[in-house]
């Protein structure tokens, strides 16, 4: 089973998590926003694309710990190995370190492969036009879940198409 995964950051220098979503092939999903990020970080794009969009859902909001729990047990829920889809690595990186938290050693059990949206998906007319289409003027880009949505979306589309 694919999931696809995004999220959104402080920055790129100072990189800590603020928010993250993950989309199963078969529906299944899983977001969370933390509370505990330094605001102060985050750069001004971030403020200005990221941050606003924030506290929409409501229950996401939780703390570092409660993020660990959270996933771990979302990841425990799946009915088979998830081949994590990302189209940056920092995503991956933040999801590792999510999954591991402070008393951790190893991610979840349905933790398979990971794969990188490289510029084969992305770059896809097809791939581009379900992507674009996913958004809208309520659930704009750069919110976590709307881009795990979309890039399942896409995902989709091309591989029907093929």
């Amino acid at each position: 089973m694919r999931v696809f995964v995004d999220t959104e950051f402080t920055d790129f220098v100072q990189i800590d998590l603020i928010s993250i979503a993950l989309v199963s092939e078969d529906g299944r999903e899983f977001y969370a926003e933390r509370n505990d990020y330094r605001a102060e970080d985050c750069s001004d794009f971030v403020r200005e694309a990221v941050l606003p969009l924030l506290g929409r859902i409501e229950g996401a909001t939780c703390n570092r710990t409660e993020l660990t729990q959270r996933l771990r047990a979302w990841f425990e829920e799946l009915p088979e190995p998830a081949t994590l889809m990302f189209d940056y690595f920092a995503d991956w990186e933040l999801l590792a370190d999510a999954f591991l938290g402070d008393e951790y050693d190893q991610p979840p059990k349905n933790v398979g492969e990971k794969q990188m949206l490289t510029s084969e998906f992305i770059g896809n007319p097809i791939f581009q036009r379900a992507l674009y289409n996913s958004f809208t003027p309520e659930w704009p880009a750069h919110h976590a879940l709307v881009d795990a949505r979309a890039f399942r979306h896409a995902f989709v589309a091309l591989l029907q198409a093929s």
